[in-house]
Parts: structure tokens; C-alpha cells; sequence
């Protein structure tokens, strides 16, 4: 069982793959909505919108960023409240093969296989898979493209910087949060998001590749 996801992992160089919690709810007989959506489609603004929230060295790191890990397990030990710290290939490897929550052991799991899938995948399809399998609303609303229609009525290749920032914001918890109603705690994230991915610019390593 512990093979399985290695094993796996190249063959999700192409494909539409499911996550361990759509898998879950199809199996509970609970609701899954999720239309993929190549990179190629979505906005532009979207993806830079996730990596300012989420991994803002999402183009350097190799699938574990170790100096904010550090940086986490450092100030865990001094009784701070920290955030989660997670790289987008850390929730990717953990939605794809692993379970919610947290523990030593799924984390244990979820390190070598981020460097595995780091190894394996072009940063631009682990962009792709992330967007496709993140959960993006509620009642089983999978994708960056269920996420859009739900919360604005359009497709995400058609969401604006403010849409797109408003969307990160709601990543950690896109049940208790709303892009499509948002409070005052999501639309002061997405602002901050929104400002930190103009910062950024455009991600090189989701560039096409002359090859493609």
C-alpha cells in the first residue's frame, strides 16, 4: 500500500485522477460535482492567486519548502499557534493518496511522497492536478471550475484577479467560507492576496515549454 502512490504518480502525468475525498464521498453516496479544466483554460489570475495564498515558493522549492517547515517546527515547540505551512505538492500529495487532518504519521507519508511528485511532474501539471482536485465549495464541489460557476456564475478560465484572490481565500476551508457570500475575513484575505500576486507577476515555471 505504501508503493502504490510512487507507482502511481508518473502515470498522473497525464489524466484525469479523483482525490481520496471525492473517492470517499462517492463511496458514502454524498454528492461530487467536478469538471476538469486543463491550465491551459483557466485564468491566468488563478493560479497566481493560489500560489500568493498558498506557496509563495511554490516555483523554487522541490515539494517541501524545508526553511518554513523550520520556521513552523520551531515555533510549534515554543507553544505558538502557527498556520498549517503546507506546499501546494504537500496538499496535493495528501488530497490524491492520503487522508484529511493531522498527525505525525500522515505527515511522515506526505513529505517524500511531495518530493516524489516534485520529481516526477513539470510544476505546470502539479499546478493542473492541484486546481482540479482542491476542494472549491460546498456539497462535494471539486475543481477550480465547479468553484467558479458556484461562487460567480462563469467558468474559471473567465475569473477576474478579484474573483481569483477571492477564491484562494476560501481554500483552507471552502465549506465554513464563501467566495460566492464573502465576510469580512475573506474579503480582507483576498485583498492582501490579490495585492501579493500582482507583486509576484506571472509564475515562470508555469510557462509552456517549446515543446509543448
Amino acid at each position: 500500500m505504501l508503493v502504490v502512490p510512487y507507482v502511481l504518480v508518473p502515470l498522473y502525468a497525464r489524466g484525469r485522477p479523483v482525490s481520496t475525498p471525492m473517492l470517499w464521498r462517492w463511496m458514502t453516496g454524498a454528492q461530487v460535482t467536478r469538471d476538469w479544466i486543463d491550465l491551459d483554460a483557466v485564468s491566468p489570475a488563478l493560479p497566481r492567486a493560489v500560489i500568493a495564498a498558498e506557496d509563495s515558493t511554490f516555483c523554487t522549492h522541490h515539494g517541501v519548502d524545508w526553511d518554513t517547515l523550520r520556521k513552523l517546527t520551531d515555533a510549534a515547540e515554543e507553544g505558538e499557534v502557527t498556520r498549517g505551512g503546507s506546499t501546494l505538492t504537500q496538499q496535493l500529495a495528501k488530497n490524491l493518496f492520503l487522508w484529511p487532518g493531522r498527525s505525525f504519521i500522515r505527515k511522515g507519508l506526505e513529505l517524500p511522497l511531495a518530493l516524489w511528485i516534485d520529481f516526477v511532474l513539470p510544476k505546470r501539471r502539479i499546478m493542473e492536478l492541484y486546481l482540479n482536485i482542491a476542494e472549491w465549495g460546498p456539497d462535494g464541489r471539486f475543481g477550480a471550475e465547479a468553484g467558479a460557476r458556484y461562487a460567480f456564475g462563469h467558468p474559471a478560465g473567465t475569473v477576474n484577479a478579484h474573483e481569483a484572490a477571492l477564491m484562494a481565500a476560501i481554500l483552507p476551508n471552502p465549506v465554513a467560507r464563501s467566495a460566492r457570500n464573502p465576510g469580512p475575513g475573506v474579503r480582507r484575505l483576498a485583498w492582501k492576496y490579490s495585492v501579493r500576486a500582482q507583486a509576484y507577476g506571472a509564475p515562470g515555471c508555469l510557462a509552456k515549454s517549446p515543446r509543448e
